[in-house]
């Protein structure tokens, strides 16, 4: 089964590059913090969706910390991410 979260995750990601002009899309959600977690799901957990006219991409992360180092991370991993999927390779 695909974790609800994966499953929002891309079809956000994906909705976003269907319904617009956008050439790429990104879409996080988990729990921040600092309330909110559970043993499943604890606080830091974040599902990130990426899409591209190449495809649909999803994967999770937990970061520590507090709400701001969280987010923090979130950024910095959802963007490093989608820079590595639009480089080609070489």
């Amino acid at each position: 089964l695909i974790p609800q979260q994966r499953a929002g995750a891309l079809a956000m990601a994906s909705g976003a590059l269907q319904h617009s002009r956008a050439q790429v899309a990104l879409s996080v959600t988990g729990i921040a913090g600092p309330s909110g977690g559970s043993p499943d799901k604890p606080v830091g957990t974040v599902w990130f969706g990426w899409a591209t006219p190449d495809g649909v991409w999803s994967d999770m992360q937990r970061f520590e910390g507090d709400r701001a180092a969280v987010r923090a991370a979130t950024l910095h991993h959802s963007l490093t991410r989608l820079v590595a999927l639009l480089t080609p390779a070489t």
